[in-house]
């Protein structure tokens, strides 16, 4: 059944989800605090990857740095969304990955990238800044923090594997709790909140992974970076169709330019590429964006050993 299913349909329930979640979280900002909705859904992928790994066995001081860096990005991301519209976080966000492969493999080919990913931002930055400068901010950090995370979760990739990605959901779920549960402590007595939260986690994390690998499977890595290439302006549509954001022509043209830049960049190393991939952290990341590092590294190794798929190991990130 699963191979009559062509892998592409996949990847676009992976997109779809990977950008739903988040505007769903948006819609619960009304219900709860932002910080609460973060909360909900670090905790809620924490619980999954907790039940379907093993990650006490994984707390490595790379994991440990990897899940703060989580936390982080998340809340900056949501944050973020609350004050800009999803689009815009998105092409922000993935400027971010294609200035890591410029740094990090000086080729022309990246050069262009980074030559049209800066334009893009600036297009997009411009036309918020006076009014939104603390969304703009807390988008622009993070974009950083996930530039930071693609380096570090491939350190991880490459030692404890998925196992090091469930360990640092904990660890991001920890770092969290502390201001996290105060802020959402006044939901959780709304059983329709509660139920809308978890909901958040699974359509940003659990939908986005199992959909993902089974893309993933099927999709050469070429192909499949290519479509990556399209996720600001998946984000810009769900944020257009769930939230009524209705882009201006200059944010259209700041994100199909990031849109661009992030199809011509390409990275040396396939595992770094699979983490600079998916954001679904973030994307936020995952969680919404996280999701991807390990993807490559440990494809071999991995397969079903109560997960919820098989397939390539994957990140959750800010987005």
């Amino acid at each position: 059944m699963r191979q009559r299913i062509p892998p592409h349909a996949y990847f676009v329930v992976s997109a779809v989800f990977h950008y739903l979640g988040p505007a769903f979280a948006v819609l619960l900002f009304a219900r709860v605090s932002v910080l609460g909705v973060a909360w909900m859904r670090i905790v809620s992928a924490a619980l999954v990857f907790a039940l379907v790994r093993r990650p006490w066995r994984a707390f490595t001081p790379p994991v440990l740095v990897l899940g703060v860096l989580l936390a982080a990005m998340n809340v900056c991301f949501y944050e973020a969304i609350d004050r800009l519209p999803l689009g815009m976080v998105a092409a922000i966000e993935f400027a971010g990955v294609v200035a890591v492969a410029a740094a990090g493999t000086r080729s022309v080919r990246n050069w262009v990238a980074l030559g049209l990913a800066v334009p893009g931002v600036l297009a997009l930055t411009g036309v918020r800044w006076e009014a939104e400068a603390v969304g703009l901010a807390f988008a622009l950090a993070n974009a950083l923090l996930f530039a930071l995370y693609i380096v570090v979760a491939h350190r991880v990739s490459r030692g404890p594997g998925i196992d090091g990605l469930a360990a640092a959901m904990v660890v991001a779920a920890a770092a969290v709790t502390p201001a996290g549960v105060v802020a959402a402590a006044p939901a959780l007595a709304d059983p329709v909140a509660v139920v809308a939260g978890v909901g958040v986690g699974v359509c940003s994390s659990v939908i986005p992974y199992v959909s993902d690998q089974l893309a993933m499977e099927r999709l050469p890595r070429a192909t499949y970076a290519l479509l990556v290439s399209l996720l600001p302006a998946t984000a810009t549509v769900v944020g257009l169709v769930v939230l009524a954001q209705v882009p201006s022509g200059r944010e259209l043209a700041g994100v199909a330019l990031v849109v661009v830049a992030v199809a011509v960049h390409r990275e040396a190393d396939a595992s770094v590429d699979a983490a600079a991939a998916s954001p679904s952290a973030s994307s936020s990341a995952a969680i919404d964006g996280a999701a991807s590092a390990p993807r490559r590294h440990a494809a071999k190794r991995w397969r079903h050993g109560g997960s919820p798929v098989s397939g390539r190991t994957t990140t959750p990130g800010g987005g």
